[in-house]
C-alpha cells in the first residue's frame, strides 16, 4: 500500500471532452508492452454520456483471457476511502461522532497515545493527522511475499500502548496505514460486526457491488487476475486481518465505476450524504497543489481540482479519481505493482495538463551471477527524503534494503550496480566512486 504523488505543471488546457478509447488504448499498449507477458491494465472512464471500460494485457502470462471490467484486482489503499466513508455513515447514524477519541471504543487496557493533553480522534485518523508514523515499529513480517498476513491485532494494541507521539495531534499530516487500520479497527468494534461486512452491509449492497469484497467468492476467484512484481514474477496475494480498513478489499473496474457514479449524482445512494461529507473539509497533504479530506486528497492546478487516491499491494497497483465540477471520473487496475503506478494516467485521463510518463515497458528480470563478497560495498543508509531512509545490509550471501516504516526485502543482481526485488521495490542502482565507496 503506497501514497504516492506526483506533480508535473504543464501549460497545456483540460480535455473538454473524455479521451476516446482509442486514445486509451494506445496509452495502455504503450504501458504494458507485449500483451501476453502478464502484465495487463484495465481503466474505467465515466462522464455524462455514460461509462466505459477500455483494457490491454493479460491476466496472466500466455493466459488467453482478455482483461475487462469485471477482472478482480487488489486495490490496496483504495480502501481507505471505503473506511471513511463507514465513518460518515456511522456519524450519520448517531453511532460515533468525529470529535470522539479512538480510545472511547478500545478495550481499557489499551493506552492510546496522547500529547499536551489531547487525545487523538476518529476526525484525526480520517485526515492522517493524528500523529501516528506510517507503521509500527513491531511490524516485523514472518513472510514478505504477505507481508501484514501475521501482525496481530494485540501487537498493535502493544504499539500504541508503548508508543510517545513525536508532535502535537492535528498539526501535520503524516499518510498512516497503522491510523487507517486502527479507524478501520475500531469502526468495526463499535459495530459489532467485522470491518468486512460493515463494507458489505453498508456500502457495497446499497450500490449493488457484488464484486468489492476481502473474501473472495468462487466467482471473484475465477476472474481474479494474477498479480506480478516489477520483474513480471507472479506474487502472493496479500491478506491485511489487522489492517484492513487500510488496504484489504479487492474490486473490478465496473464496481470501482459504480461507486465514482455515485459520489458523481449520476446514480442516486442513500450514501450521497455521506460521501459529501466525505470530501467536506480540507486540511494540508505537505505539498503545493494537494490537500486531504476524510482519506480522500484533492489535487488542484489553475482552478481545476481531482479527489482521488490510489493503492499498492504485492502485485497491484490502482487509482480511482474524479472531478467534480466537470463531472467526470476514471479508475486504473493493474496486476503489477512498480513504484510508478499508473497514477499519472488516471490524471491525464481527468485532466490532459497532467502528461503521460514516459516509461518503458517492463521485461523479465534475469538474474545476473556475482560475487557476494562484494554486497560489502554497498552496505549502509541511504536518504530519500528528508523521512525516508533506506537501509542497505548483508546477510551471508544475501543482500537486503529496508525503506523506512517497511519490512527488510532481499534483492537480486541485475548487473554488478544494479539490483531489483522480486515483490513491490523498484530497481537500485548504486553510483560507485572511483575509490569504490558507493
Amino acid at each position: 500500500m503506497k501514497f504516492v504523488a506526483a506533480f508535473v505543471l504543464c501549460g497545456m488546457a483540460a480535455f473538454a471532452q473524455m479521451p476516446s478509447d482509442a486514445e486509451i488504448r494506445k496509452i495502455l499498449m504503450e504501458r504494458v508492452g507485449a500483451e501476453n507477458a502478464g502484465m495487463g491494465i484495465v481503466v474505467g472512464v465515466i462522464d455524462a454520456n455514460g461509462r466505459r471500460v477500455v483494457s490491454y494485457g493479460s491476466l496472466a502470462r500466455n493466459d488467453n483471457r482478455k482483461l475487462d471490467g469485471s477482472t478482480v484486482f487488489e486495490i490496496g489503499s483504495m480502501t481507505k476511502v471505503f473506511t471513511s466513508l463507514l465513518l460518515m455513515d456511522m456519524v450519520r447514524r448517531g453511532e460515533v461522532a468525529l470529535t470522539d477519541p479512538v480510545s472511547k471504543y478500545l478495550p481499557p487496557t489499551v493506552k492510546m497515545p496522547e500529547r499536551n493533553g489531547k487525545k487523538i480522534t476518529l476526525a484525526d485518523l480520517a485526515t492522517q493527522s493524528s500523529g501516528l508514523p506510517r507503521m509500527p515499529s513491531n511490524f516485523h513480517p514472518k513472510d514478505n511475499d504477505n507481508p501484514y498476513a501475521d501482525y496481530s491485532v494485540q501487537q498493535m494494541y502493544d504499539f500504541l500502548s508503548g508508543y510517545e507521539l513525536t508532535r502535537d495531534i492535528g498539526s501535520q499530516f503524516e499518510y498512516s496505514n497503522l491510523g487507517v487500520g486502527l479507524l478501520g479497527h475500531v469502526l468495526s468494534l463499535r459495530a459489532g460486526k467485522s470491518y468486512e461486512e460493515l463494507v458489505r452491509t453498508r456500502i457495497c449492497e446499497p450500490l449493488e457491488m457484488n464484486d468489492t469484497r476481502i473474501t473472495l467468492t468462487p466467482s471473484m476467484k475465477a476472474r481474479l487476475a494474477v498479480g506480478h512484481s516489477e520483474t513480471l514474477a507472479p506474487v502472493a496475494n496479500w491478506d491485511l486481518p489487522t489492517f484492513a480498513g487500510a488496504g484489504a478489499l479487492r474490486s473490478t473496474a465496473n464496481d470501482m465505476l459504480t461507486f465514482l457514479a455515485a459520489n458523481l449524482g449520476y446514480i442516486k445512494t442513500p450514501l450521497a450524504q455521506d460521501m459529501a461529507d466525505e470530501i467536506s473539509v480540507r486540511k494540508s497533504a505537505g505539498a503545493p497543489g494537494m490537500e486531504i479530506a476524510y482519506n480522500w486528497l484533492i489535487q488542484t492546478k489553475d482552478g481545476s481540482s481531482i479527489i482521488w487516491h490510489n493503492g499498492g499491494t504485492g502485485g497491484y497497483r490502482s487509482y480511482m479519481g474524479f472531478d467534480p465540477k466537470a463531472r467526470t471520473g476514471v479508475v486504473v487496475l493493474a496486476n503489477i505493482s512498480t513504484m510508478t503506478g499508473q497514477d499519472d494516467i488516471g490524471r491525464h485521463l481527468l485532466n490532459a495538463s497532467y502528461p503521460v510518463a514516459k516509461i518503458a515497458p517492463l521485461v523479465d528480470h534475469k538474474e545476473t551471477a556475482f560475487d557476494p563478497k562484494t554486497f560489502d560495498r554497498y552496505t549502509g543508509t541511504y536518504r530519500l527524503a528528508p523521512t525516508a531512509l533506506v537501509t542497505v545490509s548483508r546477510d551471508g550471501d544475501h543482500l537486503c534494503t529496508q525503506l523506512t516504516g517497511q519490512p527488510k526485502i532481499e534483492v537480486f543482481p541485475d548487473s554488478d550496480r544494479q539490483f531489483s526485488a522480486k515483490v513491490v521495490h523498484p530497481q537500485r542502482t548504486f553510483d560507485v566512486a572511483d575509490k569504490g565507496a558507493a
